[in-house]
């Protein structure tokens, strides 16, 4: 049951990661690509985390940590992309 369980946030997980892709082909700005890909990235990666931790549970340290970082570290990275390419319009 537990194997069912790993496999499914497993494959929530790269489902989300495809799913934030798709956007990037579209003629939306530049921001909300941004935006859907990485809430979608952050989204897949944890979900994918989540599934190695109920597969492998005697990591949970480290695999928490990762869940930790990424809600972080990706959360920032979006930010710190937006906040660059709306500065980078407005010097032309």
């Amino acid at each position: 049951m537990l194997d069912i369980l790993s496999y499914t946030f497993i494959g929530i997980g790269i489902v989300f990661w495809f799913w934030g892709t798709f956007p990037l082909l579209g003629k939306r700005s530049v921001l909300f690509k941004l935006h859907s890909l990485s809430v979608a990235d952050t989204l897949g990666s944890m979900s994918i985390t989540v599934g190695l931790l109920i597969k492998i549970p005697n990591e949970w340290p480290l695999l928490v940590l990762a869940i930790i970082s990424l809600a972080i570290w990706n959360t920032v990275l979006g930010y710190v992309l937006a906040y660059c390419s709306t500065t980078g319009r407005s010097n032309e």
